[in-house]
């Protein structure tokens, strides 16, 4: 068995690799970002048939280590809701057979994160067990044809949660809850990503990397620096998301 599959060189490789580190810093600083840049840059090197499920795995391997370096600032009360919603979302996005339509949904996606990250709305702390399960259900699924949905949670949390220990925290909770969903659906539905081991096993170690030098970087951010950072992250994925919507439906 070659040590990678041969539509990916040494070259491509090493690119992957290093982009597992950055976007796993990023992540760990700011909470999101950082799947979906690695999304972008996979789907340059990758095959379509496992691009999704690949991201899924290493994104699992990277917010589980972020849970377990930044495990006191999890909100532990959000995720059996959250757990219970996934599932359903996972179990329905895997069965899925209906085309969705992609441009509207990101530009809708898009428009509902500058409406939630922008417009003064009262602070969701009183999100409960209903709340968090119709968050993790629906982003979940949405995940299933995206591949990254942080964008949606982070929304949401920053709009839940006062320390921005805890939005990040539990977002990376939440977030290795998701991709651990996915990672079942598609096996159970028989994909193969044996041929890719070695790559994950090497995009997981830096990744993990990532997220110390991430970690450490949040420790020291003082609050407002990181409210107006996450705004800012926000704002330039939701922009993104309706000019991609915008595009394709032109």
């Amino acid at each position: 068995m070659p040590l990678l599959p041969p539509e990916l060189g040494a070259a491509g490789a090493a690119i992957l690799v290093v982009t597992s580190f950055c976007t796993s810093a990023l992540t760990a600083a700011f909470g999101l970002g950082g799947g979906l840049s690695l999304l972008a840059v996979m789907t340059a090197f990758l095959p379509v048939a496992v691009l999704i499920p690949l991201h899924g795995i290493v994104q699992l391997a990277s917010n589980g280590g972020r849970v377990i370096v930044q495990r006191r600032g999890v909100a532990w009360r959000a995720l059996p809701p959250f757990l219970l919603g996934g599932a359903i979302g996972a179990l329905i996005g895997a069965r899925f057979v209906v085309a969705l339509p992609e441009s509207a949904l990101q530009i809708a996606i898009g428009l509902f994160i500058l409406t939630v990250t922008f417009v003064p709305i009262p602070r969701l702390g009183a999100l409960g067990f209903g709340g968090f399960a119709l968050t993790g259900a629906v982003t979940t699924f949405l995940s299933m044809f995206f591949g990254a949905t942080a964008p949606i949670m982070a929304a949401v949390f920053a709009q839940t949660f006062r320390e921005r220990q805890t939005v990040v925290a539990t977002l990376a909770a939440v977030t290795a809850i998701q991709h651990a969903l996915k990672a079942i659906a598609f096996f159970a539905i028989g994909v193969v990503l044996w041929p890719y081991a070695a790559l994950l096993a090497a995009m997981i170690a830096t990744g993990f990397l990532g997220t110390l030098a991430g970690t450490a970087a949040l420790r020291r951010l003082d609050d407002r620096y990181f409210r107006v950072g996450l705004r800012v992250i926000l704002a330039v994925l939701a922009l993104d998301l309706i000019r991609r919507g915008v595009f394709g439906l032109v």
